[in-house]
């Protein structure tokens, strides 16, 4: 085979921190070149600059043996390079073909779209990949691993011979994720090479052709997937073991921390988001909710939270109702929150980490009152949390956006548990994260539970779940249709339930079960 890439001392640089530092990446014609490194290892920035949406300070960049130069996407798209972010960027109220064709219509004379040529085209990429869908769905119907496969389908459209996909799998049930590695083997064998961004190792390796690991800016090792193991490529890219979120015994009290009874949220055309749901949390018990993105989980945490009004039902936290509180009067009563998107809800990323620390508990000491701001309480806090969590920065004056996402979801965590809570809401707290940031929120989690802390945690990551859950609960279509020991299921089986192959009786059912 011949290269088809050929990246040669590539270096991007920003304010404090060098990226990429002479990056050497090689990928042959046809085959899935895997991409790992921890958070702040330099992955992305590197993809990034192979699709034209940064420049590389220094280094060179072959396509197919000839140098180029891209100065935007459509640069590297011109070259047959594609790329499929991780957060699905369609559009939900139009059809699969409007979304395919967006930006690429073909029209004819007088300036109409020619959607007639646009759905024979469709077609046909769909036949040569072997990637089938109907052009006329709505997107707004359609399941998680579908609308990623109309992503894939709209970069073939434009005629990329060249993928990039950043953490494919990461919102999808293991089902999924065998039809994406099914689409990607179709892919290869029609003549696309595909170089993918992956934390989950295992994946990495039941996937991949070869292997390149980043580490600290720099290119660590790129070698074949043969023999190779997870233990392998974690000593390379984090010199450590690969982590486990297995929770050893149980820490279950009789005291409840949390119970929510009969909790209906309807949406503004007046459609139950999540439909009479039951639950209780004692304190020392992490209960699991598992559930395709877009079925009510989030909407759970919102109900509890505060930021989603209650048609029907009650939340108590500690015996205390709390359905009509605020959301400041529920954080100061006791509730941490991560939310699922820590740049649009957990960080102001321009602020100083500092400011960041106070977020959200600024009412309260030692970051201020009701009425002031402590500066000085805020900053020694957060050189607390720092210390504790590992957080690694230069100083607590760095605005959030420089540090690396794990570093900022330490910082996060560090900012949630260090507040005296009496129920942690978690919403994928190790997305996107390394596995060494993983295996510290893993730590600190479970540290929290065996001090008596309640937990509410909501993963993509099945095996997270599984290992760090007491009781798991699957939501799907707002309602809770099975509630299961994580003993006694696999991803596979958590899978099966996610997407309504599965079934249980009466699961709306709260049953209280203790465990001395």
């Amino acid at each position: 085979m011949s290269a088809v890439i050929e990246l040669t001392g590539i270096t991007k640089r920003f304010p404090g921190v060098v990226a990429n530092d002479e990056v050497n990446l090689t990928v042959e014609r046809g085959e899935i070149h895997a991409i790992c490194g921890e958070n702040g290892a330099g992955k992305s920035t590197l993809m990034k600059i192979l699709y034209g949406m940064q420049q590389a300070d220094e280094g060179t960049m072959k396509v197919d043996g000839e140098v180029v130069t891209f100065n935007s996407p459509n640069d590297a798209i011109d070259a047959g390079i594609g790329m499929v972010h991780q957060h699905f960027m369609l559009a939900d109220q139009l059809t699969v073909l409007e979304n395919v064709v967006l930006g690429a219509e073909p029209v004819r004379v007088g300036g109409a779209i020619d959607f007639k040529e646009a759905k024979a085209h469709l077609a046909e990429v769909g036949a040569d990949y072997g990637l089938t869908i109907d052009p006329d769905d709505m997107v707004e119907t359609l399941e998680v691993g579908e609308r990623q496969r109309v992503e894939i389908i709209k970069v073939l459209y434009r005629g990329a011979q060249i993928l990039i996909l950043d953490e494919p799998t990461a919102v999808l049930v293991p089902q999924e994720v065998e039809a994406l590695f099914d689409n990607m083997r179709e892919l290869k064998a029609g003549g696309a090479t595909i170089l993918f961004i992956d934390h989950k190792l295992d994946e990495v390796l039941e996937i991949s052709d070869s292997i390149t690991i980043l580490r600290q800016g720099k290119t660590v090792a790129t070698l074949k997937n043969d023999g190779v193991t997870a233990h392998d490529l974690a000593e390379l890219m984090v010199g450590s073991e690969l982590p486990s979120p297995e929770t050893g015994e149980s820490t279950v009290t009789d005291h409840v921390a949390l119970s929510v009874r009969d909790v209906t949220v309807v949406d503004d055309d007046g459609r139950s988001v999540i439909e009479n749901i039951n639950l209780t949390i004692h304190k020392g018990e992490i209960l699991g909710i598992a559930g395709v993105e877009g079925n009510g989980q989030a909407e759970l945490v919102d109900a509890i939270i505060g930021t989603a009004a209650i048609s029907h039902g009650i939340v108590e936290l500690l015996g205390t109702d709390i359905t009509s509180m605020s959301v400041r009067k529920r954080r100061e009563s006791g509730i941490a929150y991560v939310p699922e998107d820590r740049h649009h809800e957990g960080l102001m990323l321009q602020a100083p980490l500092w400011e960041n620390a106070a977020l959200g508990h600024q009412t309260q000491k030692p970051y201020g009152s009701k009425w002031f701001m402590n500066r000085d309480g805020a900053r020694a806090q957060t050189e607390l949390i720092r210390e504790q969590f590992d957080v690694r920065t230069p100083n607590i004056d760095v605005a959030a956006h420089a540090l690396s996402g794990g570093n900022q979801q330490k910082l996060i965590i560090g900012r949630e548990l260090t507040s005296d809570p009496s129920l942690l809401l978690a919403a994928h707290p190790t997305r996107g994260i390394d596995v060494g940031a993983q295996a510290a929120v893993w730590e600190q989690i479970r540290d929290a539970r065996a001090a008596g802390l309640a937990t509410l945690l909501i993963s993509a990551d099945l095996d997270e779940l599984i290992g760090l859950s007491d009781t798991i609960v699957v939501m799907l279509r707002g309602r809770m249709v099975a509630r299961l020991a994580p003993s006694d299921v696999t991803p596979r089986d958590l899978g099966a339930y996610m997407t309504g192959a599965a079934s249980q009786d009466e699961p709306n059912h709260d049953q209280r079960r203790v465990v001395q």
